[in-house]
């Protein structure tokens, strides 16, 4: 009699537990609004082109919910392409040495090379797979969100499969995983905490630079896309202040979706890869994983997707024997004789290659360029490249003095870090745009230097860059040498010289080198701005692209650009990139 009420108890339980509670009917809303949206986003893609000329956009504040959904689902769809291009690529530098040599320094051009450079070559591409869908211009959009995106996260991963601890690496050997085990149960894990703070960063990145990938130029046909940037496009040609105001509050609503939704869980969920013996004092916390933690139903639903990826990253997958060799594992021993000389051989194959490869590119571009550009136009050009690098070299020491420390100090404090972590996410997504009346008025009224006061605008967006890396690090900081430091009574300077800099310091390399080149890409539109038909421009670079550019003078719009991705180039190899071996030779966590 018992046996049979123990088995009906438990078939009970086990009844209820599949059942849905309170928490499931919470939870259910949220998912289905998420499926309408992604539904609608669809279909409003699908739709025939000739829809976004009948549409004209409405400076109609009621619009503004549809036109945030556009925009954030534009955005999450290049977050995902973004995810994907940062785990091959970042792999692939890290991983092999040869193609480090070349995807490290390509990978500096890219972060230089303006979005409107890319909307100009790519727009065509998109445009002719769908002809006659909005489809078409919408991938083109997501596209030149993806650039504003890509890099710096790209960066953030490389980073952190260079400084992985020797240690633990040597225990997965140990252990006889495959490359691709390693790469699932330590490198992507080590990685979380900084990936997903650059993450947030790249998201609010994208709106800098969502008015221009919303308002696609092709010839004289001009496409616009509904969504927040056409929507300040709009309000800034118009100078409606009203509708300005409209933006800010609907960014801000955005950006506390972003925050709750999405970053905050992905944020306290990382949580479980800092490396460390001892738990932190307090964790980062999110309601909404521990909504769905609490449900039933849900999380019956969920268990088989996390069980399909455990097993997938414990396949004992190998590559094959002639692709191992040229990757170069950073802890591997040392080659045998016979396969140091074909290394050395395949070395020498390689840089012909990549040289004649450069070298022929360098032709073309060249061949294309002197057909409109003069060799005295050259030499102004190279000198408004180093104006520009001096506004950014000194703007870059500036937000290094005031942001690391205070990224220092939120990232050792998980529940400072909770309270400011919307409000650096909605500082890092406020676009230049929106001060551009703010600027221009005070300029003209006053008769200032714009050489001199434009140049904040530069810095407003990627000094960011630094301070999200530097929370990244400080939250990766393990908790084993926070509590040694304690002990041993460092405090002060020594504190910061012996203990927490070296720690946060190939974080800092990473966000300075992504800041470093977003301020150049930023230059684009902080040193020429306008205001409807007031217009003010900065001697610079950056302004000589944007002038160009409406201009439609393709000649010099390449010489500009060529230039710029030359001095980023030089300046990283020069600067950073030994800032950077530095970081991960000597100053791992290990």
């Amino acid at each position: 009699m018992d046996f049979s009420f123990n088995l009906n108890r438990t078939a009970n339980a086990s009844a209820w537990r599949v059942l849905p509670n309170r928490w499931d009917f919470v939870a259910f809303p949220l998912i289905i609004c998420l499926i309408a949206m992604a539904v609608v986003g669809f279909h409003e893609t699908m739709a025939p082109i000739a829809t976004l000329k009948t549409q004209a956009i409405s400076l109609d504040p009621a619009n503004l919910p549809e036109y945030a959904m556009r925009t954030t689902l534009r955005m999450l769809a290049a977050m995902v392409a973004s995810l994907t291009f940062t785990l091959v690529y970042g792999t692939l530098a890290a991983k092999s040495r040869r193609a480090g040599q070349v995807l490290v320094p390509i990978l500096d051009i890219l972060q230089s090379v303006p979005v409107l450079g890319y909307i100009s070559f790519t727009v065509t591409f998109f445009l002719a797979l769908f002809p006659s869908r909005v489809l078409g211009a919408e991938l083109a959009a997501i596209f030149a969100i993806f650039t504003s995106q890509a890099w710096n996260m790209t960066f953030s991963f490389y980073q952190s499969l260079r400084t992985v601890p020797r240690d633990l690496d040597e225990v997965s050997r140990g252990f006889h995983l495959t490359g691709w085990q390693r790469f699932w149960k330590l490198e992507v894990p080590f990685s979380m905490p900084g990936l997903i703070w650059n993450m947030m960063m790249s998201m609010s990145g994208g709106w800098f630079f969502v008015v221009a990938s919303e308002a696609i130029t092709v010839g004289n046909n001009t496409i616009t896309l509904p969504g927040i940037g056409a929507y300040l496009a709009q309000a800034i040609t118009e100078k409606n202040l009203h509708a300005v105001g409209w933006v800010i509050l609907t960014m801000t609503v955005v950006i506390l979706a972003y925050d709750q939704f999405l970053f905050r869980p992905l944020v306290a969920w990382a949580d479980k890869f800092r490396m460390e013996n001892t738990a932190s004092g307090d964790a980062p916390e999110s309601w909404l994983l521990d909504l769905i933690r609490r449900t039933h139903l849900i999380h019956r639903l969920l268990v088989p997707m996390g069980w399909f990826f455990a097993k997938a990253a414990r396949v004992p997958f190998r590559l094959p024997a002639a692709l191992t060799l040229s990757l170069t594992s950073l802890a591997a021993p040392a080659p045998a004789r016979g396969e140091s000389l074909r290394a050395k051989i395949g070395d020498v194959i390689w840089a012909v290659f990549v040289i004649a490869l450069t070298a022929y590119v360098v032709w073309r571009v060249f061949a294309f360029v002197r057909t409109g550009v003069t060799l005295d136009e050259v030499g102004h050009v190279f000198v408004l490249g180093l104006i520009t690098l001096l506004r950014v070299v000194l703007l870059i020491a500036l937000a290094s003095v005031i942001w690391v420390p205070l990224g220092v100090l939120i990232g050792l404090r998980p529940a400072l870090a909770e309270k400011v972590q919307p409000l650096a996410q909605f500082l890092a997504a406020f676009p230049a745009n929106l001060l551009f009346p703010v600027f221009v008025i005070v300029i003209v009224r006053f008769h200032l230097n714009p050489d001199i006061w434009l140049s904040p605008l530069i810095v407003l967006g990627t000094q960011w860059y630094i301070l999200f890396n530097v929370v990244a690090g400080a939250t990766a900081y393990p908790n084993d040498y926070k509590e040694a430091a304690k002990n041993f009574r460092i405090r002060g300077w020594q504190w910061w010289r012996q203990a927490m800099l070296p720690g946060i310091f190939p974080y800092y390399v990473t966000g300075a080198i992504t800041a470093s080149g977003g301020a150049w890409n930023a230059s684009i539109v902080s040193e020429f701005v306008q205001w409807g038909d007031t217009r003010v421009a900065a001697h610079g670079l950056g302004a000589y692209i944007a002038q160009m550019t409406a201009a439609g003078d393709y000649p010099k719009i390449i010489l500009g650009i060529a230039v710029m991705s030359l001095f980023v180039t030089l300046f990283n190899r020069v600067l950073w990139r030994p800032l950077y071996t530095y970081a991960e030779s000597r100053l791992r966590l290990d």
